[in-house]
């Protein structure tokens, strides 16, 4: 399966190269996709300058890190739901579910009108620790089993949100936070970029190591024990590593919701279930489509998503195919 795949992984590649430049090329003030790639391409080798410092700066110190750090997150969130779907055996399951993103929404709200630290760390903080906290309510016996885990984030999950829901009540100007709320990424910095490319990059491969467990898994608990899985042991390395590449992409984008819901969904189609191509088709797919979405918050056309946070774009792509899922789950259960 994986070497009849292998296409598959070659044209996401070079679908996300073409996807690049033509993001960073979009823009209140458009520059032609060959000339932002000679840009991009003279960081690296001698190429005659036909462009102006204005359009350099553009290019490098304002889209450049914006599209990179869009596709940062977009690979987080895919890869996370991906394993996270393959360990809880639950399609519906996504880097949110088990109370991530509440962690990280109340770390923002914090950070922005009660201590005045920064929201990226704040966020980073409160989601590793929501996790920790679900993950040690759910253990039983030494185990942790998996309806019990999800129940325990549901209800983390909704707890923290009503705090969250306190403090905007409470503040007289939420724009702020509402606005990260709904994700985005508007001013981006090179060094956030830098900081969320090392731990999204490292947490995604470390996943990959799991690949062949999370496949025997899918057969049974009793199966992947007598096959030589530490059950317990996977289970918490892939819950550690979604939840600190997750962690890491929401404290920097705010919550953009669907994208590890549905990239997996759509890749498992693709691929099929092994994760040893499931992982990489995701992470790259991912990457693809929040670049995608980002780029039209960044066009002025019929539909209207000029200057939109992404988390509602994606919202737009990802409900109805979420509403498709439900039917077709409907279906399978009842038919």
């Amino acid at each position: 399966m994986i070497q009849h795949n292998k296409p598959v992984i070659i044209i996401l590649v070079l679908l996300l190269i073409i996807v690049i430049p033509i993001s960073v090329s979009i823009g209140s003030s458009d520059i032609f996709p060959v000339l932002t790639a000679k840009i991009l391409l003279s960081q690296f080798i001698p190429i005659e300058q036909l462009w102006t410092e204005s359009q350099e700066a553009i290019i490098m110190d304002v889209r450049l890190p914006r599209v990179l750090l869009a596709g940062l997150v977009g690979a987080a969130l895919a890869t996370a739901g991906c394993a996270l779907q393959g360990l809880l055996k639950n399609p519906m399951a996504d880097p949110y579910i088990i109370g991530i993103s509440s962690g990280a929404g109340l770390g923002a709200a914090i950070s922005m009108f009660i201590f005045a630290l920064p929201v990226q760390l704040i966020s980073f903080i409160l989601a590793l620790m929501t996790i920790f906290t679900v993950y040690n309510i759910s253990r039983v016996a030494g185990k942790v089993p998996v309806d019990i885990l999800l129940l325990s984030g549901i209800a983390i999950g909704l707890f923290l949100n009503a705090i969250t829901s306190w403090i905007i009540f409470k503040t007289e100007s939420p724009h702020q936070l509402i606005a990260w709320l709904m994700g985005g990424f508007w001013v981006v910095l090179w060094s956030e970029v830098k900081i969320t490319g090392v731990l999204v990059i490292v947490g995604v491969l470390m996943l990959y190591r799991y690949a062949w467990s999370l496949n025997v898994m899918l057969m049974g608990e009793e199966q992947a024990q007598y096959m030589g899985v530490d059950i317990e042991r996977v289970k918490l390395y892939v819950l550690i590593l979604s939840s600190l590449i997750t962690a890491a992409a929401v404290s920097v984008s705010g919550l953009i919701g669907f994208v590890g819901l549905i990239i997996p969904h759509i890749m498992r189609i693709i691929v099929g279930p092994d994760h040893r191509i499931l992982f990489p088709a995701s992470t790259l797919m991912g990457a693809i489509f929040l670049i995608f979405a980002d780029t039209l918050t960044r066009t002025d056309s019929i539909l209207c998503l000029l200057g939109l946070p992404v988390g509602i774009v994606t919202a737009m792509f990802g409900a109805p195919f979420f509403i498709y899922l439900l039917r077709k789950r409907r279906k399978t259960l009842y038919a």
